[in-house]
């Protein structure tokens, strides 16, 4: 093997472009990325770093009875965004792995490193269902839900009933719900259950497998159960905001080997902003 092959192999792990390219990539596919806003999404450059949430003050609609009119005094509330989420990736490249490798190597790696990521995303947003409201949760944790395929779609309708009570579904916002694979089976037998294929000229989620009582259903597998228990998460996208930056890419030679080093950090930190635009239910997983 000739140096000018080292080195033409080498210069793929440009760290810009994995950077520009991963970041592309992380945008897309992510079950609940889809689920999410990321209206307050800023520059993130270290860990602990904030994006500030300025939420406007409800406004008072009253009855005009004489010519007077009276003037409230608005106090929008502030919210912080805490990016205290912290990940890297690390691994090495040997050149002969990379000479011989018969396809685009980098592509190869920057879709294992795009779902390593997405796996722990989808992990921690599942797990604001901690955030749902009392009223918004369909079953409980002493007596949490047995589905069947025929008791599927009557709780599912309680989840987004729970949702249009809390006034967060309204024109032009359409809810999502999120379950497993297990929840899926038994979806799957349910009649009311509208496939992808049949939901007519409509625009689904990417990802979507289709709709039950007007939400949106995409399918996660890091929905695991907690205590014999999993928490189908439901909502709007109004409901959690999410900021990331893949801060830093770096590649450098290994002194010890003639291999490539990789390393990568990855900051992300999300808030529940509005917790009455989600809605969660208490499933058995027995």
């Amino acid at each position: 093997m000739t140096e000018s092959s080292f080195t033409q192999n080498y210069s793929a792990f440009i760290p810009q472009l994995w950077s520009q390219k991963l970041n592309n990539m992380l945008e897309k596919n992510c079950v609940m990325m889809q689920c999410v806003n990321k209206n307050w999404e800023g520059e993130i450059q270290n860990q602990g770093d904030t994006v500030k949430i300025i939420t406007p003050a409800d406004v008072t609609v009253s009855t005009l009875t004489d010519s007077s009119i009276s003037y409230s005094a608005l106090s929008p509330s502030s919210l912080e965004l805490k990016i205290d989420q912290r990940k890297f990736f690390a691994f090495k490249i040997d050149d002969v792995a990379k000479a011989q490798a018969n396809g685009d190597i980098m592509e190869a790696h920057l879709n294992s490193a795009k779902r390593a990521i997405e796996e722990v995303q989808d992990s921690y947003l599942l797990g604001m269902h901690t955030n749902v409201v009392s009223a918004n949760t369909v079953g409980t944790e002493a007596s949490p839900i047995s589905l069947s395929a025929s008791t599927i779609y009557s709780n599912f309708v309680k989840l987004a009933l729970a949702l249009k009570n809390s006034d967060a579904v309204y024109a032009g916002v359409r809810p999502w719900v999120v379950i497993n694979p297990t929840v899926e089976s038994y979806l799957l037998q349910s009649t009311e259950f509208i496939g992808a294929h049949n939901v007519a000229d409509e625009t689904l989620r990417e990802g979507s497998i289709g709709r039950i009582a007007g939400m949106d259903v995409l399918v996660s597998t890091n929905l695991t159960a907690v205590d014999g228990k999993y928490y189908v998460l439901a909502g709007t996208n109004d409901a959690i905001t999410f900021a990331s930056q893949l801060a830093k890419i770096e590649s450098l030679r290994d002194k010890d080997s003639f291999s490539d080093l990789v390393r990568g950090l990855y900051l992300y930190g999300a808030k529940t902003v509005q917790p009455k635009a989600l809605a969660k239910m208490i499933i058995s997983a027995s």
